[in-house]
């Protein structure tokens, strides 16, 4: 395929690309800045391929970074800047890298990230380093090879073990392929990204735009109040977020409403809450669920809005591109589409593990279909405890408590227990302490007695990853 950014020059040149701090660029103007950082990038990257790491932040300096280094050929290894120096050397060292590009902005979130050089023996760049080297002739790729690996991205890792996952130009056209034929595509699109760029979530966001020719509207981080403030004042059509965003989002909805043009949330992370689907219907507020991953390149399951009553919990049905099926015996979901990636870094034997025999990638999810053929996601297949033989998924769980009106937050995970092998334990959060009775009887009124957590722990927040998803394990620590 030809440049995506070098096209889009080409055929809008004037139209916006990026807005950032009432700061815009068009595409052209894009191209012209991308091509300036391609050839200062040639001092730390060469001129050629090769591999980097990149701590990016959700600012146009790195935005930027990603577009050059994308069009010089090197693989990026996104990493998080949200983990610990331990988990980033691990990182670092699976990925081979011995340089590492860090969004000046970080060092003032996280202090820690100035060991990162010795922790991990690798040169760490400041981008602001970078812009004052000297300039090259720009070196830039002319066609996108469909099987080129040109991010790789760690998995969120809610079981602590994450994999490093390669991700091509084809995953990533074929994943804004199918959102389109989801969600639409419209000549005054404009996408809000306030979900990190070092996921899933907001780098699709990135691919879409140099894809469909759509401006992006950056913010560097997700507060209420100011997208509640863009949503009404930007021509934003569209805005990628997890439950808890939407849930914040939703205490504070204006009476008036969002801009005209506003079209939906596209909600991942986990399925809406009935409590939650329903205030938005009220409000006709469109969300469309979905079910994707890392291994995936973002969305591969939608819930149109019109269904979503009518199939409370499902995550939806498969995208164009996508095929899906359950397997019989372990009721694992699994999937074949364009888009799901072609291997984890260094460890093929895993990712090995996770192909079936005739081609199909297991997602490590247990799910089923209704009737309908609407896919209900029941958890992790990792995460399901067996307490006296019955199969709990915490996410039931989690999702029945969700409408306790005093619970703003809500885990669930499984601890060893002598007589029943395991047990659910329930982590809450609340601004006051709820009695373990009262938790127990709104319990009974909606789980089974063996799903219902035999312990409770009021806590102040949940460990999460990038993507919102809740950190088990880590919960898991907390009972030791």
């Amino acid at each position: 395929m030809e440049n995506w950014l070098n096209k889009q020059a080409a055929l809008v040149p004037d139209k916006t690309a990026l807005i950032f701090k009432d700061q815009s660029w068009s595409f052209q103007q894009l191209r012209e800045e991308t091509w300036v950082l391609n050839g200062k990038l040639q001092n730390v990257v060469g001129d050629l391929h090769g591999r980097i790491g990149l701590l990016a932040a959700n600012t146009f300096d790195s935005y930027l970074t990603i577009l050059a280094l994308q069009d010089l050929g090197v693989e990026i290894v996104l990493l998080n800047f949200r983990l610990s120096l331990f988990e980033l050397s691990k990182q670092i060292n699976i990925a081979k890298i011995n340089q590492v590009l860090v969004d000046d902005s970080l060092q003032d979130r996280n202090k820690e990230l100035g060991k990162l050089a010795k922790v991990a023996d690798v040169k760490c760049w400041k981008l602001s380093q970078i812009k004052r080297l000297a300039e090259h002739e720009p070196n830039v790729a002319k066609e996108y090879e469909d099987k080129r690996v040109t991010t790789i991205m760690f998995t969120s890792g809610t079981t602590g073990n994450p994999h490093g996952v390669l991700q091509t130009f084809k995953n990533h056209f074929f994943s804004a392929v199918g959102s389109a034929i989801n969600l639409g595509l419209q000549a005054n699109d404009m996408w809000l990204c306030a979900v990190p760029l070092f996921h899933i979530s907001g780098l699709s966001i990135m691919m879409r735009s140099l894809i469909y020719g759509m401006p992006v509207l950056l913010i560097e981080h997700f507060e209420e109040k100011q997208v509640t403030r863009l949503l009404q004042e930007k021509q934003v059509t569209l805005m990628s977020v997890v439950p808890q965003m939407l849930k914040r989002l939703l205490a504070l909805f204006p009476v008036e409403g969002y801009n005209q043009n506003f079209r939906c949330f596209l909600l991942g992370g986990a399925a809406i809450d009935e409590k939650t689907l329903r205030q938005c219907i009220a409000l006709n507020l469109p969300v469309i669920q979905s079910y994707g991953m890392t291994e995936t390149c973002s969305q591969v399951v939608a819930l149109s809005f019109s269904d979503a009553l009518s199939a409370v919990g499902s995550v939806g049905k498969p995208l164009f591109p996508v095929q899906l099926r359950i397997n019989e015996r372990t009721k694992e979901i699994e999937i074949k589409a364009p888009s799901v990636v072609p291997g984890y870094l260094g460890n093929t034997v895993a990712y090995e593990k996770k192909i079936t025999k005739d081609g199909w990638f297991k997602t490590g999810d247990i799910g089923h279909y209704d009737k309908a053929k609407f896919l209900f996601v029941e958890g992790r297949k990792g995460e399901m405890l067996i307490s006296g033989g019955e199969n709990i998924f915490p996410d039931e769980i989690e999702n029945a408590y969700a409408g306790f009106p005093a619970i703003t937050e809500f885990a669930v995970c499984g601890v060893p227990d002598d007589k029943w092998g395991e047990v659910p334990v329930g982590f809450y959060v609340s601004r006051q302490i709820i009695s373990e009775n009262e938790l127990i009887e709104y319990g009974k009124k909606k789980l089974a007695h063996f799903k219902i957590p035999k312990y409770f722990v009021r806590v102040e927040s949940l460990p999460r990853t990038a993507s919102g998803k809740v950190k088990r394990y880590e919960l898991a620590k907390k009972l030791r």
